[in-house]
C-alpha cells in the first residue's frame, strides 16, 4: 500500500474519505433495491428464506457462477388441480432418487456413516413439495428392513439409514391428511424375509391405500383416471425389483408395467436416452408409464443446480422422442429442489403443459378449453400454482445446514464503513 507524504496527507485523507462514502452509499443502495419479507419472487435476490414468496426458496449456483443467493424454485405445480380427472398415466410426477438418503440424517446405528447422500430434507417435506414418487432401497438388517444405501445386496451399519417403517408411516400420515393424493414407492428390493414387505407395509398402516396389482393394466392400456383411484382409495403404487414377489406377496414386478431409461452416468448422457436393461425398449408401447432416471452416478449437492438447468429440458426431449413420442411419468432426480431458477419444477410444468393441454407450461392450461387453447404466460413464472392439499404453505427450506445461505451482515458492514469514515475525518 502507498504512504500518505505530510503534504497530501489532506489529498489522501479526502480521496479515502470519497471512496468509503461511495462504498457505502453502493451498498445501501444494493440493499434497498432486495425484496423481503415473502415478496421476492423467483430470481430475485433474497438473503434469507423467508424473503422469497411461497413456494420459493433461497438458494445459489455456484456451478454456474451465480454465487450470490436469489429465489428459487422449490414446489411442484401440482398438475391435478389445473386439469383433473384423467387416467394416472397421462400425467407426469417428480419422484426423487435414494429419497431416505438425506443429508445431515443422524446415524442410528452408533457408527459414522460411510455412503453417498442424494437429497436434502425429509421424505415428509419432500411430499409437502409435491413429490409423488419415492425411491426407497430396502434390506434385511439387524433383524428388521431397513433402508440402505449399500452394496453388493448388504446392508453394513455404516450403510443404513433407518427402519423402513419409519419412512412408511411418513407416507401414511401425508395419504391421511390429504385424501385426494397419490403416492408412487418403487423399491430396490434385497429383503428376503417370507412376507417380508406384505407384513412392513401393514404395520406402517400403508395396505388401505394400496392399488391392487390385479387391477395394473396390462399391454399399455390406461390406468384408472385419478378420480376413480381416489375414490377407491387405491392411492399408494408400489413396485419391487424382484419378480417373484407379486405372485407371492401381490407386490407388481416393476418392469412389467413401467418402461425406463438407464440410471446413472448414461442416464444423464446428451443425446442418448437407452432403456435398463431389465426394461422393455422404450419405444414398445407394452407400457402406459415411463420413468426417467436423470441423475449421475456419483452424486454431488453443488452440481445439481447445473444439472437441473438446461441439460435436463435437453434430456427430457431426447427421452420423449427414444420413447416413440411418450412422456415420462416420473421425473426421478437427486437433489430436488438445487436449480439455477425453475429446475426440475419448469420442466415439469413444461411437460404437464405439453400432455395436458398442448400448452408450453401448466400454468399456460385452461380447465374446460379446446387443446392447444393457452394463456399468455410469462417466465420466470412469479411462484408455483399448487393446490391446498399437498402443498407447502410458507418459505421453502432445507433441513438443517443445506438449508443455509450465508450472506453479509448488512448492519455490520455500514457500520464498518461509517467508523473508517469518522477516523480519516
Amino acid at each position: 500500500m502507498l504512504a500518505c507524504s505530510t503534504d497530501h496527507r489532506g489529498l489522501c485523507g479526502a480521496t479515502a474519505i470519497g471512496y468509503l462514502f461511495l462504498l457505502l452509499f453502493s451498498f445501501f443502495i444494493r440493499i434497498s433495491s432486495y425484496c423481503s419479507n415473502g415478496n421476492c419472487q423467483v430470481l430475485d435476490a433474497c438473503s434469507q428464506p423467508t424473503d422469497c414468496g411461497r413456494g420459493l426458496y433461497c438458494g445459489n449456483c455456484p456451478a454456474l457462477g451465480k454465487t450470490q443467493p436469489f429465489c428459487t424454485r422449490g414446489q411442484v405445480t401440482i398438475p391435478t388441480s389445473v386439469i383433473g380427472g384423467l387416467p394416472f398415466n397421462k400425467y407426469s410426477w417428480l419422484m426423487t432418487h435414494n429419497s431416505f438418503s438425506i443429508v445431515d440424517a443422524p446415524s442410528l446405528t452408533g457408527v459414522q456413516r460411510l455412503t453417498f447422500y442424494n437429497q436434502e430434507d425429509t421424505v415428509t417435506n419432500q411430499l409437502m413439495n409435491g413429490v409423488r414418487g419415492l425411491m426407497l432401497d430396502m434390506y434385511d438388517f439387524d433383524g428388521d428392513i431397513w433402508l440402505c444405501h449399500s452394496f453388493r445386496g448388504q446392508c453394513f451399519n455404516f450403510t443404513a439409514f433407518q427402519p423402513a417403517i419409519n419412512t412408511l408411516r411418513e407416507v401414511e400420515a401425508f395419504l391421511s391428511q390429504y385424501p385426494t393424493e397419490i403416492v408412487t414407492i418403487i423399491i430396490e428390493d434385497y429383503v428376503h424375509t417370507p412376507k417380508g414387505l406384505t407384513n412392513l407395509f401393514t404395520n406402517a398402516g400403508l395396505d388401505k391405500y394400496w392399488f391392487p396389482v390385479t387391477k395394473m393394466p396390462k399391454k399399455g392400456a390406461d390406468w384408472p383416471t385419478v378420480n376413480e383411484m381416489v375414490q377407491a382409495n387405491h392411492r399408494l403404487l408400489v413396485f419391487t425389483s424382484v419378480a417373484s414377489k407379486e405372485a407371492e406377496e401381490g407386490i407388481a414386478y416393476q418392469w412389467k408395467y413401467i418402461l425406463e431409461n438407464e440410471a446413472g452416468d448414461p442416464g444423464v448422457k446428451s443425446g442418448s436416452c437407452p432403456n435398463r436393461k431389465e426394461s422393455r425398449p422404450l419405444n414398445s408401447k407394452s407400457s402406459s408409464l415411463f420413468l426417467m432416471n436423470y441423475f449421475p452416478t456419483y452424486p454431488v449437492e453443488d452440481e445439481a443446480c447445473k444439472e437441473h438447468s438446461a441439460p435436463l429440458a435437453d434430456m427430457i426431449d431426447t427421452c420423449y422422442k427414444a420413447a416413440g413420442g411418450m412422456m415420462p411419468n416420473f421425473l426421478a432426480v437427486n437433489f430436488y429442489m438445487r436449480s439455477d431458477g425453475g429446475g426440475v419444477f419448469y420442466d415439469l410444468d413444461s411437460m404437464n403443459g405439453q400432455r395436458l393441454c398442448g400448452c408450453s407450461s401448466i400454468t399456460a392450461c385452461q380447465a374446460g378449453a379446446p387443446f392447444g387453447s393457452c394463456k399468455n404466460i410469462s417466465r420466470p413464472a412469479t411462484s408455483p400454482v399448487t393446490n391446498t392439499a399437498g402443498s407447502f404453505s410458507g418459505s421453502v427450506q432445507f433441513s438443517k445446514s443445506a438449508s443455509t445461505v450465508y450472506y453479509p451482515n448488512c448492519l455490520v458492514v455500514g457500520l464498518f464503513s461509517f467508523t473508517w469514515m469518522m477516523i480519516l475525518l
